[in-house]
């Protein structure tokens, strides 16, 4: 974790020196402890193809028109926008329509776009989803899904409203911020952009004040759609007026690697399958300085993740006896960027795509706290969990619930990009018990949120970090890949689950 998160390494962001500096550190740890190269070309290394966007800001524009005012929204202050994958240039003019949380979700009864006529408008949705169960919540949250399911009502735009929730969780001035970085996609074999909606002619964020002024004269309010949200009710409603944005974007190919290394099984039949695990190596980089410090080195998010899983690794090359299935262990790129590495992995596997059995996710170890719990977001939909609890129980530790669901954390890491390619997953995080009633890992979960997440300040000086807690943390991912290494069955989804029945992947 130290060599990782050191200001040498310049926050690891995808694309930079600092990020190939990890990658080799860590293709040199698997290298020594024997493991087998399984990227490209008989390397550590798999390639991933990228491609950096970002807006041109002087030269795009958000014009809005109503009955009582024309006004020109302000870049930084009113709005931003995403730069456009596939175009350099990109317009639209058309009315605004509020669809709510923008999820058409037939499995649980529920259509924000029922009613609504969109075509050739421009959406305007908000944050989250309606209260479903924990990890379906967490996929209809999902930004790639929304931009989808817009395109297919004929959409031809989409803007995030911002509301109180939101600004609590992810404030806007942290968007804004955030433009400092390019955001990314990776490009398939012929160059095309992933999960990439050409009807969408802009994509962005509206502050709050502007969502103010934009819902003027609609009969609707700020204060409606907040309530909405807490009731669940929120009703799609025409704006009134016309938007007319400009999104000019710059954009420039990069290449960044994910780092894979496998131990091959012992049995004769199942080593030919695989279990993965997974945690991200990039982070954001060096980037708007907060407190006269501009290097976010991520120590928390996600060197932690990054180091357990190398002594994972370890220890698995330290059993008596190998496991029976095979096992990838992969230090992957771009996840700050929207999971590219995993997404590409998961999408152009270096192993048979059917052969993957599992993936083990570990991202953001907060190990604050001594650790008496663990939570595997997304286990509860497959016979994983049951690996988990035997694990757990075998360190003596409960498993919960997720404890924070608005905090849609399913959907963002990168055991997700498995799961969409039908491969049982589960991300494993500390849980919030404690055995000590003036010690509340919830507050402490909190404040970190608030102070230390995506700041330059998540560095390996602050303060409380456990690392008894992150050993026992390690110990329960260990045992979870064991558990499945050794059994004859492969981890299936539930019957009728909602992942297995959306995503059925690859036919063993």
């Amino acid at each position: 974790m130290r060599f990782l998160a050191d200001d040498l390494l310049e926050g690891r962001r995808t694309g930079t020196r600092g990020h190939l500096l990890a990658a080799q550190f860590i293709a040199s740890q698997f290298e020594s402890m024997g493991l087998i190269p399984a990227g490209d070309h008989r390397s550590f290394f798999q390639d991933v193809p990228l491609q950096s966007v970002s807006v041109d800001e002087p030269a795009s524009s958000f014009g809005w028109t109503n009955a009582a005012a024309t006004e020109s929204l302000k870049f930084r202050e009113d709005y931003i926008l995403y730069g456009d994958p596939g175009r350099e240039d990109s317009q639209v003019t058309a009315p605004i329509v509020f669809v709510g949380y923008g999820i058409t979700a037939p499995d649980q009864n529920y259509d924000d776009y029922k009613g609504a006529d969109v075509k050739g408008k421009i959406v305007a949705i908000v944050f989250g989803a309606p209260d479903f169960p924990s990890a379906v919540k967490a996929h209809y949250s999902a930004s790639w899904l929304k931009r989808k399911n817009a395109a297919a009502h004929g959409a031809a735009g989409l803007l995030l409203f911002y509301e109180p929730r939101f600004e609590s969780l992810y404030p806007f001035a942290k968007q804004v911020r955030d433009l400092a970085v390019p955001r990314m996609n990776w490009l398939d074999a012929a160059g095309a952009p992933d999960h990439y909606y050409a009807a969408l002619k802009a994509y962005g964020a509206v502050s709050m004040p502007a969502v103010r002024r934009l819902l003027s004269g609609s009969g609707h309010s700020a204060e409606e759609i907040s309530a909405g949200m807490k009731s669940g009710k929120l009703a799609a409603f025409p704006l009134p007026g016309s938007a007319e944005i400009r999104t000019v974007s710059r954009r420039a190919l990069v290449h960044s690697p994910n780092v894979v290394a496998k131990l091959e099984g012992d049995d004769p039949k199942l080593s030919a399958e695989y279990v993965v695990y997974t945690a991200h190596l990039d982070h954001l980089g060096i980037s708007t300085p907060v407190n006269g410090d501009s290097i976010y080195n991520g120590a928390l998010d996600n060197a932690s993740g990054a180091a357990e899983v190398l002594e994972i690794a370890r220890a698995f090359t330290r059993m008596p006896h190998k496991p029976r299935r095979s096992v990838l262990f992969i230090e992957v790129t771009g996840e700050e960027e929207g999971l590219l590495g995993s997404d590409y992995f998961a999408s152009n596997p270096t192993v048979p795509p059917a052969a993957i059995v599992a993936d083990v996710n570990i991202d953001e170890d907060l190990m604050l706290w001594p650790l008496r719990d663990v939570v595997a977001l997304g286990a509860e939909h497959s016979s994983l969990d049951a690996v988990v609890r035997r694990a757990a129980d075998r360190l003596r530790l409960a498993v919960s619930p997720d404890p924070q669901p608005e905090q849609v954390g399913f959907v963002r890491s990168d055991q997700y990009s498995f799961v969409r390619q039908g491969v049982p997953s589960f991300a494993l995080t500390a849980g919030f018990k404690s055995d000590d009633p003036s010690l509340k890992p919830a507050k402490i979960s909190q404040n970190w949120e608030a102070h230390f997440y995506h700041q330059p300040q998540d560095d390996m000086q602050q303060p409380g970090l456990n690392f008894d807690a992150a050993a026992r943390f390690a110990q329960v991912g260990f045992l979870c890949g064991v558990y499945v290494a050794q059994d004859n069955d492969r981890p299936r989804w539930n019957q009728d689950d909602f992942f297995g029945t959306a995503f059925p992947g690859a036919k063993p």
